[in-house]
């Protein structure tokens, strides 16, 4: 149904849900993308809603490894950015922001009292 709203297919979808789900909960508990926290919800729903998808196609003709390579198919695309996220946020915090050296800082505060004579 969210497919032919949005127009997305479900690959997208699965993506941009775990980014949705990831952002807010980080937002919404104040933590950051590095806690496990975020990425512990992200997981929990993508296993939630493949249970759903197994559910409601086990009454399918379909193998059952053909199910279950579509569902891990679809916890791959669900997982992979979410925990790249995690990951920098985690043990690379800076390699997002940039990291300022000594000698920046040295000659930002050259500069700042240079400007406030």
């Amino acid at each position: 149904m969210l497919e032919n709203v949005t127009g997305l297919d479900r690959d997208a979808l699965h993506i941009y849900g775990a980014l949705a789900i990831q952002f807010s909960l980080a937002l919404f508990f104040r933590r950051s993308l590095g806690s496990l926290w975020p990425w512990t919800v992200v997981l929990a729903a993508a296993l939630a809603n493949e249970y759903l998808d197994y559910q409601r196609l086990g009454l399918s003709k379909a193998p059952e490894a053909l199910l279950r390579q579509e569902a891990y198919h679809d916890l791959w695309n669900t997982m992979l950015i979410p925990t790249v996220l995690m990951l920098i946020a985690r043990f690379w915090p800076t390699w997002m922001i940039g990291k300022s050296t000594e000698a920046d800082g040295v000659r930002a505060n050259g500069l700042q009292s240079e400007t406030a004579v």
